[in-house]
């Protein structure tokens, strides 16, 4: 609490709380609350009066109990008792909404009892809030004077005992617990000034923020380069575009050159160019510095250390007055920062976390909160057990922290850890905003030489299962390719249900092949739905030059995990294993037996070419199409399209053969007959459709694997690598192992090149193969900031009678169909599409199965979020 005297003649209101005006009647609060509305300094509601609340509840302000018979006294004294309880809780509730909401409320009433004034101490601190006294010293002459002139005067008697218990009450009111006390003798001299909320900044030109950097100075400045931060004349860190630094604190300790970092913010936020939040060594020092007794560990006794030696070099009062400089820099530094954007809060710094009900408030509990994270005690090595506060966030604006050293940068609701541990040999992070993007720098060596360092004990639970409750409800992934990627709740619970069920390991789903849509115009000829042309069309409309066309294989979309042997598996999928072969949906590919036998077959083959040896790597990741179809869809060829094309023929010839009868017989059903012979002709091209992609198989005998992406070898993912790369690479295992397969491609760059395409394309599908996909040259392709779709399919005629039915073409079916809407299935391709990416990366980078599973679940998650099957 602290005590502020009159003679200071400005007093500042705080940004959001409560004031509580304290004194008797007739000391002036009502009218110097009416003074400051009418100048404009207080709006009409933030003030709060037991008087208009009085009036509000029982229709009048005073119930006047003197001069009446002592059985009326009583009866009105009563009533005015009750009125005045009831008029306090209607009150008191509105105060407490206004303070939910981190309102300033000021509160017109005597306020001359302790428990009436703790009332809104303890509210304000539920709250979070500051709760500040005005407390008007009149003298009790002036009171009575008053009194006489008021259109229901409280009486000399009311007066004088409301003085008396006014100045008892004076006694022990600096020890209630407000945060600020002002004693007003001459309220009408006093200037009162509105308070910004410290907390909020505009994002202006944009912020860049750094991770925990904890004396890490060089990396800090290599970091700033590559910001594109230089040192102006005076030494101070400018950004050309006028952007601003933010730190999330812990800027000192463990590393080599704290003195020289602290030294840094403090000059840069000195300028106004930069801004630092508390934390927990932060505060740890700060009490150091004022002389506290705090044991030094952590990493904390090297800044002593260096101050020792600043000390030695500079002598004793240069270093006193250091001390007390960065003391005051340390003690001033806000719990957290919330950055705005045209009066709306879009980013929220802080060091190790924040509650949403916290954000923009300041108090002990926040600031407590803000520096050591959401803990529940210590485990049996004495680290503390950290809860995931960031599982409850739903308040809108992106979170970004430090405090808990992470590997790699780690997008969760909406939450972004960017403490990469650089003091452990990682790298220090920085995040620019509203960019959205990640910029690292590798630490030199490892200066805190923990051997249960952060980093170390992620390491040793990289295979950990992952923490599902953190997932179940919605979550965010930050993917390199497409940005942010938020999955619903609902999606996230059937993809979790699938995965518990029915996929192979976790450990070994590392990528999900990603949806592909067809065009998204329909053909302009009459006669197709789907047709070359609108492919061509759509990527030349977003600037693609070159394009690569691959037949499409009528099979069954596979991920296959290989392994130079079963020890080098270890340590990508913690057991000795070739490999593994899946699905889509991330199911095994064969029965078990087979699936060894195909992975033997491969391995041998592989190791005979000296695949692994030639390209130094222990594994090859593809993503490939097994034929024949009816290795994985017996039943539903079965059951759906054998039975359905059967019966359908048998019913078309009958009629056909009846309706020749009646025609032979001279009835007039030529039209008929034609539209018959049309329908079972129809049928007939139905069956031999998807009887075209059946065959018996024996063993491994008759089974062809075509890749299509060589995604990955340990080390390095090949997303950078054209289509046409890919295409050679196939070939090249074709020519390796007789169970891979080649897939025919064109190459696209000019008009001839597209009619040659066409013309292939109509006669791979005249001839009863599915169709073809359309490609931009590279893996990834953008058109100025954004992801263009990264391939499209295109399906031949008769294949499409297995998808849209046996008489789609015909006139009325096709033009219902193509008023379809492929929008949401272009949306998913692109999200699969950056989500397998970014899976491929972290697996191949050796990041927890973690960070794995969150790209693969939401990759899934996709696929449960309903789309037409058909496109």
């Amino acid at each position: 609490m602290t005590d502020i005297k009159e003679a200071q003649r400005t007093i500042p209101f705080p940004h959001g709380g409560i004031v509580v005006l304290v004194g008797p009647s007739n000391s002036g609060k009502t009218t110097l609350l009416g003074r400051l509305a009418a100048e404009g300094v207080l709006l009409e509601t933030e003030i709060v009066s037991s008087d208009a609340y009085r009036i509000m509840v029982g229709d009048v302000e005073f119930l006047d109990w003197k001069g009446r018979p002592r059985e009326e006294a009583d009866i009105i004294y009563h009533d005015y008792q009750q009125l005045s309880n009831l008029a306090f809780e209607a009150m008191n509730t509105v105060v407490s909404m206004r303070s939910r909401l981190g309102r300033l409320t000021v509160v017109d009433a005597t306020h001359l009892q302790p428990e009436y004034r703790r009332k809104y101490i303890d509210l304000a601190a539920a709250c979070d809030v500051p709760c500040v006294a005005w407390v008007l010293d009149i003298p009790e002459q002036t009171l009575l004077a008053r009194d006489k002139d008021r259109e229901q005067p409280r009486g000399r008697a009311r007066v004088k005992s409301q003085y008396s218990q006014f100045k008892r009450s004076m006694r022990g009111l600096r020890e209630e617990g407000f945060d600020f006390v002002y004693m007003l003798k001459e309220p009408e001299a006093v200037q009162f000034v509105r308070r910004e909320n410290p907390l909020l900044a505009d994002i202006g030109a944009g912020i860049d923020v750094i991770g925990d950097i904890h004396g890490c100075y060089d990396e800090m400045l290599e970091l700033l380069g590559e910001l594109g931060y230089a040192a102006d004349e005076s030494g101070l860190y400018r950004h050309p575009e006028g952007r601003t630094l933010v730190s999330v604190g812990d800027v000192m300790s463990r590393g080599p050159k704290s003195l020289d970092t602290i030294s840094f913010w403090k000059r840069h936020c000195d300028a106004g160019i930069a801004r630092m939040t508390d934390s927990n060594h932060g505060w740890k020092i700060a009490r150091y510095l004022s002389g506290r007794n705090v044991t030094l560990s952590h990493g904390d006794e090297k800044f002593a250390e260096e101050l020792g030696r600043y000390a030695q070099k500079n002598g004793i009062d240069a270093a006193a007055a250091l001390k007390e400089e960065l003391r005051q820099f340390l003690l001033a530094a806000p719990s957290h920062l919330v950055m705005c954007r045209d009066g709306v809060r879009r980013l929220v710094v802080t060091h190790a976390g924040i509650r949403d009900e916290y954000i923009g408030r300041q108090s002990r509990r926040i600031q407590d909160f803000c520096r050591y994270g959401d803990t529940d005690g210590t485990d049996r090595t004495g680290a503390p057990v950290r809860r995931e506060w960031y599982t409850g966030h739903e308040s809108g604006e992106l979170i970004v922290w430090g405090h808990d050293p992470r590997p790699y940068p780690e997008v969760v609701n909406n939450t972004i850890n960017i403490d990469q541990g650089a003091v452990f040999g990682g790298s220090l992070t920085a995040y620019r905003y509203p960019e959205q993007q990640f910029v690292s720098v590798k630490a030199q060596r490892d200066y805190a030489l923990d051997p249960d360092s952060p980093l170390i004990r992620w390491e040793r639970g990289r295979l950990s299962p992952p923490n599902l409750s953190r997932l179940v409800n919605g979550y965010s992934v930050f993917t390199d390719a497409y940005g942010e990627l938020s999955v619903r709740g609902d999606y996230v619970k059937a993809a979790i249900d699938s995965v518990s069920h029915f996929t192979v390991p976790l450990e070994e789903l590392v990528y999900i092949p990603p949806t592909m849509s067809p065009t998204p115009a329909v053909s302009a000829d009459e006669a197709y739905l789907e047709h070359p042309q609108e492919a061509f069309d759509y990527f030349r409309s977003q600037g693609v030059t070159t394009m690569v066309a691959e037949k499409k294989h009528m099979g069954s979309r596979a991920v296959l995990l290989l392994f130079r042997d079963e020890q080098a598996a270890v340590s990508y999928v913690g057991r000795p294993t070739l490999g593994t072969i899946y699905t889509r949906t991330g199911r095994a590919f064969f029965d078990r037996e087979t699936e060894l036998q195909v992975l033997a077959r491969l391995n041998a083959d592989l190791v005979q070419a000296d695949y692994f040896n030639k390209y130094n790597t222990e594994l090859l990741l593809l993503d490939a199409e097994i034929i024949p179809w009816n290795l994985k869809a017996r039943e539903l060829i079965a059951t759906q399209y054998a039975h359905v094309a059967e019966a359908a023929e048998l019913d078309r010839e009958q009629l056909l053969h009846k309706l020749q009868q009646a025609e032979a017989a001279g009835r007039d059903v030529s039209g008929w007959v034609q539209e018959m012979e049309a329908k079972l002709h129809n049928a007939r091209v139905f069956r031999e459709a998807f009887q075209q992609y059946c065959w018996d198989v024996s063993g491994l005998d008759g089974v062809r694997i075509a890749p299509f992406h060589t995604l990955a070898h340990s080390g390095q993912s090949f997303f950078d690598h054209s289509h046409v790369w890919h295409m050679e690479h196939a070939g090249l295992l074709a020519g390796i192992s007789p169970l891979f397969m080649e897939t025919e491609y064109r190459v696209i760059s000019s008009q001839a090149d597209e009619a040659d395409v066409i013309r292939w394309w109509e006669d791979i599908t005249e001839d009863g193969h599915e169709g073809i996909v359309i490609k931009p040259d590279r893996f990834i392709s953008r058109n100025g900031k954004h992801m263009i779709q990264p391939a499209i399919k295109v399906r031949g005629r008769k294949y499409l009678h297995i998808i849209y039915g046996i008489d789609y073409l015909q006139p009325d079916n096709l033009k219902r169909l193509k008023q379809r809407k492929t929008g949401k299935k272009e949306r998913h391709a692109l999200m699969e599409c950056a989500l397998s990416v970014e899976s491929v990366n972290r697996f191949i980078r050796r990041e927890p199965l973690d960070r794995v599973h969150e790209c693969v679940l939401a990759a899934l998650a996709l696929e449960s979020d309903p789309v037409d099957p058909r496109l």
